[in-house]
């Protein structure tokens, strides 16, 4: 198996210890997934003292001695995601963030939520790039190069960059429901602005020549998620976008999150990850042309017409975010949260060996909360499905789930066959 990538996960003094059963970095293939950063001290493993600029310096601090632990840099991020507390204090935040992107800025995501572990006001997340690959004791092409887009078509900013490519896959800033040419958010109801940060996402992907078909996953964050069937109307408008994808039924895998507040006082935000069969340069010809998506349903986990359990593409696979749901019934299972959190688990589980995969391939897991002190009761759960601890994590608070569940969990596993070129 020498010829296969492997899961490489790693830990450094230098950043705070898991406050969970995870590692803080695991690679694989030309991704390094991080875990969601807390403004620990890694020293004392408390919260540090002070306000929201004080706790983000704290968090980015901890990325970059993951970063720096791994022989990595912080401009080898690809993408950034922010929780806060308060949507208020973005501009804090903000004020830390440009300290470490000073000239290249990776793609953002940023999210007010309900709650954060150890009652934080902040928590950052990276993704970054992995150019050796993770080939055992065989580099794969370390002088792969990200590629970076902007286009006047869609919204921009000086604190994100729209897109950044590397290697096989695309990461979309989270697009919100702006006006590209007014730079305000546009009139109307959740209707209009879902339709605006769909068109913002296509106009990106327009600007790199890639079509609307090659998104793999969508997440989607809502202020009020009881405007989940009026996105949804909207939705069902862009996806399937050709005729290829309306002749396969095929949708991307999708989650779906209760935002207590988003930027701007939006009322929804839309972030996307996208194949990208090209793959960057020096990538040989053929090894990145002609890549195709393996999408994929079960029926022994929940089915829906409005996204794939699990979407695969190059090295990754993405799975939709599980429901405590009984797949038999489709109804909620019966308990509390450590009933759900099995489910959701099982449902993961089902889902994974459905692809010929084993949960040991799962790279980073995403965790949302109804309460975020029910984190304790779910690590009990999740140590009998992950006993090694080795999945990347994220653990946030929401407000409310999708049919009043207690627990949402999605995860990203591993793809070591890679997905066949076209015939």
């Amino acid at each position: 198996m020498s010829g296969y990538n492997a899961v490489l996960a790693r830990n450094t003094e230098n950043a705070p210890k898991g406050i969970g059963p995870y590692s803080q970095s695991v690679a694989y293939s030309h991704y390094n997934n991080l875990s969601a950063q807390l403004p620990i001290d890694p020293k004392s493993g408390e919260l540090i003292a002070g306000g929201v600029k004080e706790q983000a310096k704290q968090c980015f601090k901890n990325i970059k001695a993951i970063v720096d632990s791994i022989d990595h840099v912080m401009s080898d991020i690809v993408r950034i995601t922010v929780f806060v507390k308060n949507i208020k204090d973005i501009d804090a935040v903000d004020e830390v963030y440009k300290t470490f992107f000073s000239s290249y800025v990776p793609t953002r995501t940023i999210v007010a939520v309900a709650a954060l572990p150890m009652d934080a006001l902040v928590q950052i997340e990276a993704l970054v790039s992995n150019g050796e690959g993770t080939i055992p004791n065989a580099p794969q092409a370390g002088d792969l190069i990200k590629l970076t887009n902007n286009t006047a078509n869609a919204p921009t900013s000086p604190l994100s960059t729209q897109a950044v490519a590397f290697s096989h896959y695309n990461n979309l800033s989270a697009q919100l429901p702006i006006d590209p040419k007014s730079g305000r958010v546009v009139s109307g109801g959740v209707k209009e602005q879902a339709t605006q940060c769909l068109k913002n996402i296509k106009a990106i992907l327009e600007s790199i020549d890639v079509p609307f078909d090659d998104i793999v996953k969508i997440n989607i964050f809502l202020k009020n998620l009881s405007d989940i069937e009026a996105v949804n109307e909207v939705y069902t408008t862009f996806f399937p976008d050709s005729a290829i994808a309306r002749a396969v039924a095929y949708v991307p895998a999708r989650t779906t999150v209760a935002a207590s507040a988003l930027p701007m006082d939006a009322l929804v935000q839309i972030e996307a990850v996208v194949s990208h069969g090209d793959g960057t340069p020096p990538q040989a010809v053929e090894d990145r042309h002609g890549l195709i998506i393996e999408a994929n349903n079960t029926e022994n986990a929940p089915k829906s017409s409005l996204y794939t359990q699990t979407v695969a593409f190059s090295h990754y696979n993405h799975i939709s975010a599980q429901l405590p749901l009984d797949p038999k019934t489709g109804e909620m299972v019966v308990g509390g949260v450590k009933e759900q959190a099995t489910q959701c688990l099982k449902n993961i589980k089902v889902i994974v060996e459905s692809v010929d995969h084993v949960m040991d391939d799962v790279v980073k897991v995403n965790i949302f909360l109804k309460n975020i002190a029910d984190i304790d009761a779910v690590d009990e759960i999740y140590t009998t499905f992950f006993p090694s601890g080795v999945p990347a994590r994220r653990t946030v608070g929401v407000s409310a789930l999708l049919k009043d569940a207690l627990v949402q969990i999605d995860a990203v596993v591993s793809n070591a066959e890679g997905t066949p070129p076209k015939a």
